[in-house]
């Protein structure tokens, strides 16, 4: 699915953030935060949005420890990064959008993986996510 969109000029959408795997690489937590306020993030889709309802970015997939109930929502630098085994849809999602997402969800998710999978993952929680985009 990477790559498979096309923007509004026939160019197509780029699912990565490149100032993203860079914080990540140096494991910069202000870099990353700079990241998140000022470019896209790369999430998983259960389901995606609908072609012809541009607004609707589809169903986020979150994950759900069996053992402890505890969530987890994860995001990408990169959609090359996500798992093979997580669900095949991506969304491309705003520094707005997450910010939205995190207070609308603060008190189920429990943590949040960045490139849990690598090159460079790195964990926080929503709160300290939240904090770094309102700053």
């Amino acid at each position: 699915m990477a790559g498979g969109k096309r923007a509004k000029g026939g160019e197509p959408v780029e699912f990565r953030s490149q100032a993203l795997a860079e914080a990540l690489e140096r494991q910069d937590m202000a870099a990353v935060a700079l990241a998140l306020r000022h470019g896209n993030t790369v999430v998983p889709l259960m389901k995606p949005g609908p072609r012809d309802k541009p607004l609707d970015g589809g169903e986020v997939w979150t994950y759900r420890d069996p053992r402890t109930g505890e969530v987890a929502l994860l995001l990408f630098s990169d959609a090359a990064n996500k798992p093979a085994n997580l669900p095949p849809a991506v969304g491309l999602q705003s520094p707005a959008w997450l910010r939205t997402f995190l207070k609308r969800y603060e008190s189920t998710i429990t943590t949040v993986f960045l490139d849990i999978a690598g090159p460079h993952p790195m964990q926080a929680s929503p709160a300290e996510l939240l904090k770094a985009l309102e700053a």
